[in-house]
């Protein structure tokens, strides 16, 4: 295969598997917010007390065991904690700069992998026990999450919804962009994650599927659930994707990276040039204004939750 090698049978039914406890327990954690607290806030402290200087610590030369790993999980954790703040606190929900924080925790998430892509970029051959291969590719996709992470918009349009579930929905993130930030972030974990990219494949969809179908608009909540949730689970048990049976080995092709590099990074320069046109043409300002409130799915995401939502 171009990108993989050989995937059995097993190795798929797992990635299956991944792709559906993620997804159920995004739904778990988006319940209220006592399964919020109990997945996010309760379960990492044990986890960072009791586990994780075991499974991911320095010295243990687990895959995990880099600064990157470390700032991802809790980056992400923040990230849940700002989401449950904004879902359920009547006072965050009407301080107007509290609108500011999840594009900024997105934009830092997006930050950091772009910091780790341009390392990777130098390294070469297998370091803490994970492989990797350096080149241009790597510049090309950070070029792509730079564009990615510019392109983010409409933050002051976020809606609160007020069902049980209070979800956070964020009406001007647009399709294009998230199939933007999906093609860059799985050309990330492919540049730099390497053996484990098969199965961020399944984490990617996981925020996705739900963004398109079962609650739309909240894709950014689904995103920071899953991710959390996901990081959680590499940190405690690093090696399983990669050393037990089920661990599917990408190709190490040159090719390879640079397809998937250069496909993230035209898809994003096309969002970036399609947005710039949108904002030369509806003399919009980026920064205050929501770029596509005259788009169907905009409006219909708008009118599904306006009724049942508070906006900023």
């Amino acid at each position: 295969m171009f990108l993989f090698e050989y995937i059995p049978w097993y190795s798929w039914l797992l990635w299956a598997a991944v792709l559906a406890g993620l997804i159920i327990l995004n739904e778990v954690t988006r319940y209220n917010k006592y399964t919020g607290i109990a997945f996010f806030i309760v379960l990492p402290v044990f986890l960072t007390i009791f586990v994780w200087p075991k499974t991911s610590g320095i010295g243990t030369g687990s895959q995990t065991a880099n600064w990157f790993a470390w700032a991802k999980v809790y980056s992400a954790l923040v990230g849940c904690y700002i989401g449950l703040g904004m879902r359920f606190s009547k006072k965050m929900q009407e301080t107007k700069w509290c609108y500011l924080l999840p594009p900024a925790i997105l934009a830092l998430n997006i930050l950091e992998a772009v910091a780790r892509e341009i390392q990777v970029m130098g390294m070469n051959g297998v370091i803490d026990d994970m492989f990797y291969m350096g080149g241009p590719w790597n510049a090309m996709n950070a070029a792509a999450g730079i564009i990615n992470m510019l392109t983010i918009c409409g933050w002051y349009g976020i809606i609160i919804s007020k069902d049980r579930h209070h979800d956070l929905v964020w009406p001007d993130m647009m399709w294009f962009w998230i199939i933007a930030y999906d093609l860059w972030n799985f050309a990330y974990v492919y540049n730099c994650l390497t053996d484990r990219s098969f199965y961020s494949a399944a984490l990617l969809l996981s925020c996705t599927i739900p963004a398109f179908t079962i609650k739309k608009g909240a894709w950014a909540q689904h995103r920071v659930h899953t991710l959390a949730l996901y990081m959680m689970l590499m940190m405690t048990i690093p090696d399983f994707f990669v050393k037990s049976k089920f661990a599917v080995a990408s190709t190490h092709s040159s090719s390879a990276y640079y397809a998937v590099s250069i496909l993230a990074l035209v898809f994003n320069i096309a969002v970036g040039i399609y947005q710039l046109k949108i904002i030369i043409k509806n003399k919009k300002n980026p920064l205050k204004d929501e770029l596509y409130s005259d788009r169907k799915s905009y409006q219909a995401i708008k009118n599904e939750n306006i009724l049942s939502g508070k906006k900023a």
